[in-house]
């Protein structure tokens, strides 16, 4: 029995070897095949070429028309293709290879992905040529949902895989080739989004598909084509329920001024609970919500706010310009989806000091460490007067994570809030952040709490496992003896 991942490996090991031999002689020199299949696959391969022959268009075998005056050059006959060889590597012919793979047994996962074809999908140097085949990726977009996936990958050399409770695994054991890629997934792209990748290397986006769902994606350039990652986005924003999040997170979006910032490492749900709150502010209040991201990913219905959400490369140049441009737009309320640079984290705490509420999201590892990272973020002469605006314009930090549950079947979130009370304010203006820490620990009637507290109470609730909570505390000891 030959196995696609048998295939793959010996196609992996033949492409790295510095003098590769024909494909066949790995299979056989790992004892996958012996000589007398081998031959037999060869045989079935050059049938298979032989039965389709590519025949020319009929616009492609029309004569040139005759110029006045000028003799008529002889056409050239066109050669006769050459029989395959038995030398011919399985590698320069795979679509030959897939199509006789049946005749031997192949081994397939119990839950197979939808199968991509790969014959009509020669490679295009010029992306621009690209045509799009819908069904096969909305096919693996609707296995990835139906999976519970958060994370859609479609690789090129790679196979199809999808991140389900935090884990990366394998859908299907079928490696994409990289011509098949392209057909997937630039075939998605409109022409001025196919110059921004052909130009840049990589491009985020929202590609929708109607009755499912909406996707952020990104699409990127490596080494062995054109990869795509596609994070499901909710069809509305969550509440604070939905996401399991305590309620009295409301309170903050009472604030009229000053910033909210969402932290915490990719994949943690920053994006869904910032969400939550900027729901909330709709529901509750009669202002001008203007949103700043990249892409649009949650849209929001307007219900008692006037709501504008403006997409970067779309409706702007850069976060930047649209916060700048923002501050003349009359906004009560501006949301950015991630703080991501200096000049806009600057605009940010310059809208959040004028009279805005500001909520935004940040990649970082807690309430501390965000505080250290927007001081950081500027020139060292200029950190005095940033620790003075942020102890005036800083409401507060909610920094999370998710973590498996014991049955494996979901993640929950574990919170560390910091509110800035005016102590807290005197210790980043004097530059103490380090202090913080026992501010938290001692301001649970504030609703503050360390991210270990709360890992801790998770583990006592017996809602995840100490090995679980072992990865996420800071302190192992807060856990006690096992």
């Amino acid at each position: 029995m030959l196995t696609q991942e048998q295939v793959s490996e010996c196609t992996r090991e033949q492409a790295c070897d510095a003098n590769p031999k024909p494909a066949g002689e790995y299979f056989v020199g790992k004892g996958y095949l012996s000589r007398v299949q081998l031959q037999q696959l060869l045989n079935a391969q050059k049938r298979v070429i032989e039965q389709h022959q590519v025949k020319l268009d009929q616009h492609q075998q029309a004569k040139p028309r005759p110029v006045p005056g000028i003799e008529p050059l002889p056409q050239p006959q066109p050669a006769k293709p050459p029989p395959p060889s038995p030398e011919e590597t399985v590698a320069d012919n795979a679509a030959a290879l897939k199509a006789s793979l049946p005749t031997l047994a192949v081994a397939t996962p119990k839950q197979e992905a939808p199968v991509v074809s790969e014959a009509a999908a020669p490679e295009v140097e010029n992306i621009a040529d690209v045509r799009f085949d819908p069904g096969a990726l909305n096919a693996l977009l609707k296995h990835g949902v139906d999976r519970g996936a958060s994370d859609i990958h479609i690789h090129a050399g790679s196979s199809f895989k999808l991140r389900v409770q935090g884990h990366l695994v394998t859908a299907d054991d079928k490696v994409m080739d990289s011509a098949t890629s392209q057909r997937v997934l630039i075939g998605a792209l409109g022409d001025e989004d196919r110059e921004t990748l052909k130009a840049d290397g990589q491009l985020d986006f929202c590609y929708s598909v109607e009755g499912l769902a909406r996707f952020r994606a990104n699409i990127f350039r490596q080494q062995s084509g054109y990869d795509g990652i596609f994070r499901v986005i909710a069809p509305r924003p969550p509440t604070l329920e939905d996401l399991g999040l305590p309620a009295d997170l409301a309170r903050f979006t009472n604030y009229h001024q000053g910033m909210v910032l969402v932290t915490g490492p990719t994949g943690c749900g920053k994006s869904s609970t910032l969400a939550a709150l900027v729901d909330l502010v709709n529901e509750e209040r009669k202002e001008h919500i203007l949103t700043i991201e990249d892409p649009i990913e949650f849209q929001y219905a307007p219900k008692n706010c006037l709501v504008n959400q403006r997409s970067v490369k779309r409706h702007t140049e850069s976060f930047a310009r649209a916060l700048r441009a923002g501050l003349r737009e009359d906004p009560d309320v501006i949301v950015i989806g991630e703080l991501r640079d200096l000049e806009t984290i600057s605009l940010a705490m310059t809208a959040a000091e004028t009279g805005h509420f500001v909520l935004a999201t940040l990649h970082t590892g807690g309430a501390i460490r965000t505080i250290n990272r927007l001081i950081g973020a500027f020139p060292a002469n200029q950190q005095d007067q940033i620790r003075t605006m942020l102890s005036e314009s800083l409401r507060a930090v909610i920094s999370q994570r998710l973590i498996p549950t014991v049955d494996g079947s979901s993640r929950v979130p574990a919170l560390e809030i910091l509110v800035v009370t005016k102590a807290v304010g005197n210790l980043i203006r004097e530059n103490k952040t380090f202090q913080i820490k026992s501010i938290i620990q001692t301001g649970a009637a504030l609703g503050m709490t360390l991210l270990d507290q709360s890992v801790l109470d998770l583990m006592k609730a017996g809602t995840i496992t100490r090995e679980e909570a072992m990865r996420y505390v800071e302190d192992p000891k807060i856990l006690g003896e096992s």
